[in-house]
């Protein structure tokens, strides 16, 4: 099979490094890189990182809007797609890229794949939403990670080519996951932060947390998140933020400010970002990537949106996940009671000694249902 891949995205990258090295050891895969994610620090160091071999077509999109993103995916998208005429056109997980993808091989009559099928928010002012159900509705190949998904597509009529095949961000993590366990693994990434001179982060003494959503953009929502840092933050145990580009331009647009114990650092690579998230006393977050990612590593996780779509995450979690939205009240109580500051380090050393994460086998899973349908 002749198989186009759409990315665009760090998670859409995770997802193919774990499914790429499946699909090219029996088909041809040409990946084209749309650059929705268009800097080094954002995208680039995944490729390094995860070994992914360089895309076949770079679309260098950028930022702007989401339509004027989306229309330049689709003018890019499009004669790559008829020069190449794929048997299937895969795409991965709800942004515009995703979309983009769907769109253009749907107007030209090429069958689809979405990885990360069926998932739902229920929320349509949320722009991922809008593309998780276009893209699914065009689809042929529905791949869904949870059963929760499953059931979302069957309640809106759509049964034939769905698939449960898991996360293939399980499949990753637990590749690596042995590596960020190791105590030295928390050394590297600490120095690798520059937090300063002889400041080194401790096993359990901090907290991990990533802000990258557009809801959490808006001016009131930005001062909200920020204050709710603030408010968890303390010299004893700071909140490292590893902020999005685009975040860190709307703090600065609105004139959000953050106090000293909230440590603002660039985006971290995949190996850093797990290793972080394992070793803190906990995570918060909006990312849908890092709170599967906090789940797997059994590490307390505080959602900073009102819904999530990863339901099974929260409710598999016993109680170690917890849904706060940008409630600094009871993200303050929540972490009191599942990350207390003078049991946090031991907490951590457990987790990091216990972590024995198994592979879900979704990229086998993927493959060998495309090839079934060929």
């Amino acid at each position: 099979m002749r198989i186009v891949s759409v990315v665009g995205t760090r998670p859409q990258l995770i997802n193919a490094a774990a499914l790429s090295p499946v699909l090219r050891a029996r088909h041809e895969e040409i990946l084209v890189d749309t650059g929705q994610h268009y800097d080094d620090e954002l995208a680039g160091v995944f490729y390094r990182e995860l070994d992914l071999a360089p895309p076949d077509h770079e679309l260098r999109v950028g930022g702007g809007t989401h339509a004027e993103q989306t229309a330049s995916m689709l003018a890019g998208l499009e004669p790559i797609l008829v020069d190449r005429q794929p048997d299937v056109v895969l795409v991965y997980g709800d942004t515009n890229s995703t979309l983009a993808g769907a769109l253009a091989a749907a107007k030209l009559g090429q069958p689809i794949a979405h990885v990360e099928a069926g998932l739902r928010s229920f929320d349509r002012r949320m722009p991922e939403e809008i593309n998780r159900v276009i893209a699914d509705h065009l689809s042929r190949w529905l791949f869904a990670p949870t059963p929760t998904a499953v059931d979302n597509l069957r309640a809106e009529g759509i049964v034939a080519g769905v698939l449960l095949v898991g996360d293939l961000m399980q499949d990753l993590a637990a590749r690596v996951g042995r590596e960020v366990a190791d105590p030295l693994a928390l050394v590297a990434a600490s120095d690798g932060l520059g937090l300063g001179a002889g400041i080194s982060l401790r096993r359990g003494g901090y907290l991990f947390a990533t802000v990258h959503r557009a809801e959490n953009r808006e001016p009131g929502n930005l001062r909200a998140w920020a204050g709710l840092l603030d408010r968890v933050a303390s010299p004893e145990r700071p909140v490292i933020l590893a902020i999005h580009p685009g975040t860190r331009a709307a703090m600065a647009r609105e004139g959000v400010a953050l106090g000293p114990d909230v440590r603002v650092v660039d985006p971290q690579g995949y190996r850093t970002s797990l290793t972080l998230q394992l070793h803190a006393a906990a995570v918060l977050t909006d990312s849908g990537g890092v709170q599967r990612e906090a789940a797997w590593l059994r590490v307390p996780c505080l959602v900073l949106r009102a819904t999530t779509e990863w339901v099974e995450a929260v409710a598999g979690s016993d109680g170690r996940m917890v849904v706060v939205g940008l409630d600094a009240v009871a993200a303050a109580e929540a972490l009191a009671r599942l990350a207390p500051p003078d049991r946090a380090a031991a907490l951590a050393l457990e987790r990091a000694t216990a972590f024995d994460l198994r592979p879900a086998g979704t990229a086998e899973a993927v493959v060998a249902a495309l090839e079934r349908a060929s």
